[in-house]
């Protein structure tokens, strides 16, 4: 594929943008802005970034090493940010590599030369360790590739490290604040610091948004890249189950997760999707995905995608907060205005789903984690769900804020042979798809489904944990179904996105949809690192 196919007409004019007046629930809080606007690459995009190293304005290097740099004043100093657990050491000498290959004319592919991180329950074979924030995992080093790190490599992809998260994708325990790890301590938002950045993938959102990497990879089995991508205020799709590779993928569930991009631009997130698709045979979903996927989905996007189509407006998650909700009301009345039409939907699936995707979850979750551990090999230092449980309650610091009541219920389970594993997957499946989307979709005959991706950040409570309020990736994650997350506002200075999803392999007409909506509006604003004081 050409580099200069990416290389397209749409240039980012960015000014700087003045700090909203704060009010409610942060109305009397007097705030202070950090100055972080002094970065050369400041909100830039995969194509004004590639169009740099063709006209020689900077190398590859140079643009690696201004990156380190702003991660060091800003995510290990100043605000503090915590979003990045390790930085690859091979970073700057891997640019030197294609910058050579540059120069001699070999471009490997649309990400050549564009800084990425990796949320760090993604395998690499290299100097980093892959610890999925866990204090047992922290000279863990997977014995090869996953098959996403090897297809960003391909695709000229710089991994400048691994981003923090919530441990264990946020499935060891109750009462977890999102974005910490023992590894890697509290992740902040980086709109305003005491608030959280939300979870599972919470410093691949938070070192997207402060433009600390181009992008980042991310993984979702509910919510846990459209709630992170929303409060940050970026773009992040969850693509179809088995449209990229989990292998090499630290799980929870094999029927749920998939590693999905997160960008600024719908743009760069169908970029990076290109590339990270593929047929894998150590992941047997990805098969299903033969004839679906491609690896160019920018063909897709056309600012006047919204015309003529048919979306489900979904009510469930609204009503809880009314500013949200009147963000949302603009939204339609934008889409309105294009050219779709809005239907409104009051159901998708019925509660029992959401309890026979928990039990689904347990039993695949132990089944991954020791399958997994296995993988790692004789010298691994965890090789068991039992043996991390044991570790656990020895460390000091593991058990310090939450429990870990999930690893202890999925330990007591039994194997995937199972008769209550195989009905609750049957029901799942069942009920989110051919009784859930598949059937409000065809009743309704709709092109997409929309809803408020979640409510503004909360405050960090490292004691009570998180304080959701609303959602709405929970239909399309039990079915294992598309969602794409979009910048629909702000409630004060805090972001709130807007979700597209829809059928199973419905990426191209989600990212035509949100990508009309983002050029129509862009919502898009540089967070201001505001502290509270």
């Amino acid at each position: 594929m050409s580099n200069n196919h990416f290389l397209n007409k749409f240039k980012i004019f960015f000014s700087i943008f003045f700090l909203l007046q704060m009010s409610c629930q942060v109305a009397s809080e007097k705030k202070q802005a950090v100055t972080t606007e002094n970065f050369r690459f400041l909100e830039q995009d995969i194509a004004e970034l590639q169009q740099g190293f063709i006209d020689g304005t900077y190398t590859i290097k140079e643009v690696v090493d201004a990156y380190l740099k702003r991660i060091g004043e800003i995510d290990n100093s100043g605000p503090m940010l915590n979003s990045i657990i390790q930085i690859n050491p091979d970073a700057v000498k891997n640019a030197e590599q294609l910058d050579l290959e540059m120069a001699e004319g070999n471009i490997r592919g649309p990400l050549h030369g564009i800084p990425i991180l990796l949320k760090d329950n993604i395998d690499t074979h290299d100097n980093m360790a892959t610890t999925a924030g866990s204090r047992a995992l922290v000279n863990s080093h997977p014995l090869k590739d996953s098959y996403v790190a090897k297809q960003l490599k391909e695709g000229g992809a710089i991994i400048l490290g691994k981003a923090n998260l919530s441990e264990w994708a946020n499935f060891r325990g109750e009462l977890s604040s999102s974005g910490w790890s023992g590894v890697g301590g509290q992740t902040k938002n980086p709109y305003v610091l005491d608030r959280n950045p939300c979870g599972s993938s919470s410093g691949s959102a938070v070192a997207v948004s402060a433009n600390l990497s181009m992008l980042a990879i991310g993984t979702e089995t509910n919510g846990s890249i459209v709630c992170p991508s929303t409060s940050n205020g970026i773009v992040g799709i969850k693509p179809t189950v088995g449209l990229v590779s989990r292998s090499g993928v630290i799980p929870i569930s094999f029927t749920q997760d998939t590693p999905g991009p997160m960008a600024r631009t719908v743009m760069d997130a169908a970029i990076c999707l290109g590339v990270l698709t593929g047929i894998d045979p150590a992941d047997e979903k990805t098969v299903a995905g033969q004839g679906r996927f491609y690896k160019d989905y920018t063909q897709f996007l056309n600012k006047d995608g919204l015309k003529g189509k048919r979306i489900g407006l979904y009510q469930a998650p609204m009503g809880k907060n009314f500013k949200v909700d009147t963000l949302l009301y603009k939204a339609v009345d934008f889409m309105k205005r294009q050219g779709a039409e809005i239907i409104d939907i009051n159901e998708i699936s019925t509660d029992e789903v959401g309890g026979y995707s928990f039990q689904v979850m347990l039993y695949e979750y132990k089944d991954g984690l020791n399958k997994y551990f296995q993988s790692l090999g004789p010298g691994a230092a965890i090789k068991s769900v039992e043996e991390l449980i044991a570790f656990n309650e020895k460390d000091s610091i593991e058990l310090k804020f939450y429990n870990q009541r999930y690893l202890e219920m999925a330990q007591e389970k039994g194997d995937l042979t199972d008769d209550a594993y195989l009905q609750a997957l049957a029901s799942m499946l069942k009920g989110s798809r051919e009784e859930g989307i598949d059937r409000v979709m065809d009743l309704h005959h709709l092109d997409a489904i929309i809803a408020p991706t979640g409510s503004p950040a909360w405050k960090t409570d490292l004691i009570n944990g998180d304080s959701f309020q609303l959602g709405s990736s929970s239909p399309a994650a039990r079915a294992g179904y598309p969602n794409i997350t979009v910048p629909m506002g702000y409630v004060d200075a805090l972001p709130v996105g807007i979700s597209f999803f829809g059928r199973a392999w419905s990426e191209p007409v989600l990212l035509e949809i949100a990508y009309a909506y983002e050029q129509g509006t862009k919502h898009r604003k540089a967070p201001k690192f505001i502290t509270p004081e």
